[in-house]
């Protein structure tokens, strides 16, 4: 069986666990946690960093830091993983459901003009598979009505809108390292905060709600409980996985890369037969994290992958829309159809991707593509 994904292993991890280990110390926030932060900043341009132990935490923590309240409204699009939907929700916030592009299945800016209210607190964007959301529209917009902008950057390192690295622009951010991303620590994430206002806070909550930075700085005698907060850090054992990734960046996107231009060469005749391939805008760069196929129907999706799985390759669907799940339905509220995000629930498809994938293997998971359409 091809699978759908594989994490990739640099062979450092091991070294550089035991390096942690030898510290004493591995609990977190600890020498290992320093150098990821150091290696972000340095290789892709992301200051004031918070590794977490995955981006839900990282979007935990950025709902605490917009002092998110009951009633309060958040926006975000329907077409995304539930992660970005649950730390609002767990604040009590409203959750208000928005369409995604025709073309694309990122947040469509009209949709956000449409649904702002005077109660929406937040906007969260997610850019699917590393391709920018039309940010200057969006800042633009929330900037005007003092709305804070949260980029849900699951998908996004290494990626820009435009020359900037997404995860820069909005207000905060929220990265993932979960094994199926490009840098993976099997389980783990990050939270940036680009708004300079939410930093002090950001220590905080952080580490529990206490002023301990404060107090390992020599400022104060003693740390205690000064606010919100929780355990959001991962492990020095985590820490030193994830550098061992982002040691290897250039190989891990290199081969990326090369594996998502294979599919796009090899494949781009479907788009003569009704399929849509991924399709950068200007102002979009591809970290190469997914490479998908829009199908002509649902059927023609779910026979492709029935096909594929016949053939021992695991190819697979993604997102249910938030707006119809089971979670949703069971509030009873009224909710407005989003055709978009349907659209691409129902006929969208993934291909496998990982570091290791071979040659022949790309070959085989090609022709097989080809020999069902």
């Amino acid at each position: 069986m091809i699978p759908f994904n594989k994490p990739f292993l640099t062979g450092r991890e091991s070294q550089l666990i035991e390096e942690a280990m030898s510290l004493g110390r591995l609990a977190g926030n600890g020498e290992f946690t320093k150098k990821c932060h150091e290696k972000l900043s340095a290789d892709y341009g992301l200051d004031n960093c918070f590794l977490t132990s995955s981006a839900t935490s990282a979007l935990e923590m950025s709902a605490l830091l917009v002092d998110l309240q009951p009633g309060d409204e958040v926006i975000i699009p329907s077409f995304t993983f539930v992660s970005t939907a649950t730390p609002f929700a767990l604040r009590g916030a409203k959750l208000i459901f928005a369409d995604s592009r025709n073309e694309h299945p990122n947040v469509a800016v009209a949709e956000l003009k449409r649904l702002i209210s005077d109660k929406t607190k937040i906007i969260v964007v997610m850019h699917y598979a590393g391709m920018a959301c039309e940010m200057d529209e969006i800042m633009e917009l929330a900037n005007q009505k003092g709305i804070v902008v949260i980029e849900d950057a699951a998908h996004c390192i290494g990626s820009n809108y435009k020359d900037r690295p997404l995860g820069t622009i909005g207000h905060l951010a929220a990265f993932s390292f979960h094994e199926t991303k490009n840098i993976s620590s099997g389980q783990g994430g990050l939270l940036v905060v680009n708004d300079k206002k939410f930093l002090d806070r950001a220590d905080m909550i952080w580490d529990r709600g206490t002023n301990r930075k404060a107090f390992n700085q020599g400022k104060v005698s003693s740390y205690s409980w000064h606010d919100h907060g929780s355990n959001f850090y991962p492990s020095e054992i985590t820490a030193a996985f994830l550098l061992a990734q982002l040691e290897e960046r250039t190989f891990i996107e290199e081969s990326r890369k090369r594996i998502w231009n294979f599919y796009a060469e090899r494949l781009k005749s479907l788009a003569n037969i009704g399929y849509q391939l991924p399709k950068l805008e200007e102002y979009q760069s591809n970290n190469h994290h997914i490479f998908y196929l829009i199908c002509p129907s649902k059927e023609k999706r779910d026979g492709l992958i029935a096909h594929l799985r016949q053939q021992d390759i695991l190819a697979v669907f993604h997102y249910l829309p938030l707006h119809s799940s089971a979670f949703m339905q069971s509030k009873e509220e009224e909710i407005a159809d989003l055709p978009n995000a349907d659209f691409f629930s129902d006929h969208l498809v993934r291909l496998p991707l990982f570091v290791e994938l071979k040659e022949e293997e790309l070959e085989k998971v090609v022709e097989a593509v080809l020999s069902f359409s």
